[in-house]
């Protein structure tokens, strides 16, 4: 399992080595880091965590005997906030730049949880306090059972030291300012820093698929939750027409006959659950329903109660082979695909699974959503 750290960050780039050595002193295994920010927490990254030789990130590593190359963490990690032409934003200070900065979340928290073998420990410590909440966002849409939620608490006065960066192994004196803005100093072994976990709750198992494929907005992450009720599937055979998603479509006794024997088939079926769910037991192969020849005739009979049926006996329906049944099969899909739509079909029209001689045919919508009016 390969750990990621997500932080944000914004003009006090010590978050993230004061975060990192939080996750160490537990145990945790930092495998990347990953850091958004605005163009000045940027540079404020590069120049004092990741210069070459001297940032304190290095020396952070160096000091408590970790190897760098066990850690991914370069300037290509540090993501920034740009607008919608890619200009860099230096903070975040309207409505926009939070809408700009949420998306930045959101992209990264799918990026990264996408993955199955990874965990993300997403820190909310740095930035401002919309930075924090945007990524708590992120992590609520995307986050899944083995990701995490952090906030890191560092002593008051440590906290507010722009030359404190996390505690060293050799304790030293540094210059602290009071509340009222005068120097003094106080030894690093009174630094105390927390790693507080936090509970979230993650809606990720309720997203519709489609929005797991790539990142959304939030506009389109909410509308998904709301689902609207799976529609039935209404054949009326004294209408002579199928009813789904409130519109209608008419249908030929013959065609109407044998899409009626398919989801009255479906509906009959004597599993217990009521959500098919990919199950096809009630598929029936070709001569078996060429072999229900009369309950489909009967079904023709009751549509066309007032034809003389001794004079069609040559009819397709009611002499039914398999060429004739491929045919009236392909004419139903057809009216349905006009009447309802392409996207309808997967779930309404007569399929067949498996391959050839074995093809078995059948209806893939949940029985409890069919009704038949005879």
């Amino acid at each position: 399992m390969k750990n990621i750290l997500l932080a944000v960050a914004g003009l006090t780039p010590q978050v993230i080595t004061e975060t990192l050595f939080a996750l160490h002193q537990e145990g945790r295994r930092v495998d990347a880091i990953h850091v958004i920010t605005t163009r000045e927490g940027k540079e404020g990254i590069n120049a004092r965590l990741i210069a070459p030789g001297e940032g304190h990130y290095y020396r952070y590593l160096k000091e408590y005997g970790i190897d760098p190359d066990t850690i991914a963490f370069g300037p290509e990690h540090v993501h920034t906030i740009t607008d919608n032409n890619g200009i860099e934003l230096d903070d975040i200070a309207g409505e926009e730049e939070n809408e700009w900065l949420l998306k930045k979340c959101l992209e990264l928290a799918f990026r990264f949880t996408k993955e199955p073998d990874t965990a993300v420990f997403f820190s909310i410590a740095g930035g401002r306090k919309t930075m924090s909440a945007c990524l708590m966002i992120a992590a609520q849409f995307y986050g899944r059972p083995q990701d995490r939620v952090f906030h890191v608490l560092v002593s008051p006065e440590f906290e507010s030291s722009r030359v404190f960066f996390y505690p060293p192994r050799d304790s030293a004196t540094i210059e602290l300012r009071d509340k009222a803005g005068q120097p003094y100093f106080k030894e690093t072994k009174y630094a105390k820093i927390n790693l507080v976990p936090l509970p979230f709750v993650s809606i990720r198992d309720r997203l519709a698929d489609a929005m797991l494929k790539e990142p959304k907005d939030p506009a389109g992450l909410l509308l998904s939750l709301i689902r609207e009720e799976s529609p039935l599937l209404m054949i009326d055979l004294t209408q002579r027409k199928v009813v789904y998603k409130k519109r209608e479509t008419d249908m030929s006794p013959s065609r109407l006959a044998l899409y009626a024997f398919f989801a009255m088939r479906k509906r009959e079926c004597a599993k217990d659950s009521a959500a098919c769910r990919g199950c096809t037991d009630c598929y029936l192969e070709m001569e078996e329903i060429l072999s229900h020849q009369a309950q489909i005739a009967e079904l023709y009979r009751k549509i066309t109660f007032n034809r003389d049926h001794a004079a069609m006996s040559d009819s397709g329906i009611l002499g039914l082979t398999k060429a004739n049944f491929n045919s009236t099969k392909s004419k139903i899909r057809e009216i349905l695909q006009q009447g309802f739509g392409l996207h309808a079909l997967p779930e309404i029209a007569i399929e067949g699974v498996g391959t050839k001689p074995d093809t078995r045919y059948g209806l893939k919508i949940d029985r409890d959503r069919i009704r038949v009016i005879v």
